[in-house]
């Protein structure tokens, strides 16, 4: 069978789609060439409406461009919405579970077997899904995930709903997949997952930092990049162990807005003050680390006065870098009944200013790493340069080539756009 694969959102699904690719190939079957394939692959993405419209607008160009392939979906979208994948098209039709049993019915289909649908119970508890680790086609660093879906609830998140309840990866295997991927030679891990600071909550008396703390044991020279982090998991406690990791000094915390009363109406679970807390207390264990945050602006009652705090906040903050969003309802969360909705152009203002604040921190963080060394995994070679990232998830490009996979120090010698000059050490 030759098929086409394309994964849309984050990275979890990139990495699960890259997961199904291993399954495939495992299984005998081989990429195909535009309007070659036997069967066409989405896993798609509902986080946002856009990432909902996306998924249909691939769904349809994927089926335009191999006309005779089986159409097959998976992933949060057809979750929640698995008659409209039908509609579209789509043969095989599953959630956000068994990546085994959607790879078994691709082959059925293309066999000539009939529709196969899947939409796991989301109300019922169910066993970590274990896929294959490894690095996304091309890339020097490897993923590994060790947590799936979240039970915070928020007011704007569909998460929840198309994933189910927490799932991790239990501690040994944790441990063993980090051992397996620094014996395939990769310099860098990174750890990902739905919300990898909930990990643990299915199993009993364990904790993000138990898992954190073997799988250091298990390959201390690997670097360790942590995804996403909920801002309430970073204790002193938790900080004060995980700077005696091998740790990439780069933290995502996840903000979404920076006013207490927005932050309320979302369901978050803190306020700005332990937000800031967070923060000054990863630079104290991290001198001169890289945070950077998520931002949604125009969610539902969002006053001015509420959106001016948030950008004073987020200045407070000093964030290297941001992704920033406007709102977008999501039919069957909290906040689809929130009174006060915001119309688009207003979003749309805020949003532009939020990331003019966002460009105006980027340009002054990257100006602070000149004349520092970073040590950098190059990933890239194009036109004489090699690129990669610095520990502190900076992009880094040298004038010289033949370095690809290899973890140097550079000196950071200048600033070109959004990323940093160097020379080797």
């Amino acid at each position: 069978m030759r098929y086409i694969i394309t994964a849309l959102g984050c990275k979890v699904n990139q990495y699960e789609a890259e997961a199904m690719e291993l399954l495939l190939k495992a299984h005998g079957h081989s990429p195909a060439a535009r309007g070659e394939a036997d069967a066409v692959i989405l896993h798609s993405c509902a986080v946002t409406g856009e990432g909902e419209c996306k998924a249909r607008q691939t769904a349809r160009r994927l089926l335009k461009d191999n006309p005779n392939a089986v159409l097959c979906v998976s992933g949060c979208w057809s979750q929640i919405a698995p008659e409209a994948a039908r509609e579209i098209g789509a043969r095989v039709v599953f959630g956000t579970g068994d990546t085994l049993g959607f790879v078994e019915a691709i082959e059925a289909a293309v066999k000539g077997g009939g529709e196969q649908l899947s939409i796991p119970d989301n109300r019922e508890k169910r066993p970590y899904q274990s896929l294959p680790a490894g690095a996304y086609a091309g890339h020097a660093r490897a993923y590994l995930k060790i947590e799936d879906s979240c039970d915070n609830y928020c007011a704007y998140c569909i998460i929840p709903y198309a994933r189910g309840h927490v799932r991790s990866l239990p501690v040994s295997e944790c441990a063993e997949q980090y051992a397996a991927l620094a014996a395939q030679g990769y310099r860098e891990i990174v750890l990902t997952g739905i919300e990898i600071a909930s990990y643990g909550r299915d199993l009993e008396g364990v904790t993000l930092m138990d898992a954190l703390e073997a799988m250091g044991k298990a390959a201390p020279a690997v670097r360790m990049h942590l995804g996403s982090l909920e801002p309430r998991v970073i204790t002193e406690d938790f900080a004060a162990r995980l700077q005696k990791l091998n740790v990439c000094p780069h933290f995502h915390l996840s903000l979404q807005s920076g006013s207490n009363a927005t932050l309320r109406r979302m369901k978050r679970r803190y306020d700005t003050a332990l937000f800031l807390e967070v923060c000054e207390r990863l630079r104290r264990f991290f001198p001169h680390c890289s945070l950077t945050t998520d931002l949604i602006c125009g969610f539902p009652g969002e006053s001015e006065e509420e959106f001016a705090e948030t950008l004073s906040f987020i200045r407070r903050c000093d964030f290297a870098a941001m992704h920033i969003f406007p709102y977008s309802v999501r039919p069957g969360t909290l906040a689809e009944k929130l009174p006060g909705k915001l119309p688009a152009k207003t979003k749309n203002e805020r949003a532009a200013a939020a990331i003019a604040a966002a460009d105006e921190m980027e340009r002054a963080y990257l100006q602070s790493c000149v004349g520092s060394t970073l040590s950098v995994l190059f990933e890239t070679e194009e036109d004489g340069s090699v690129r990669g990232h610095a520990e502190n998830y900076t992009e880094v490009r040298v004038p010289l080539s033949g370095l690809r996979g290899q973890v140097l120090d550079t000196v950071i010698t200048g600033v070109e756009g959004k990323v940093l000059l160097g020379r080797l050490l």
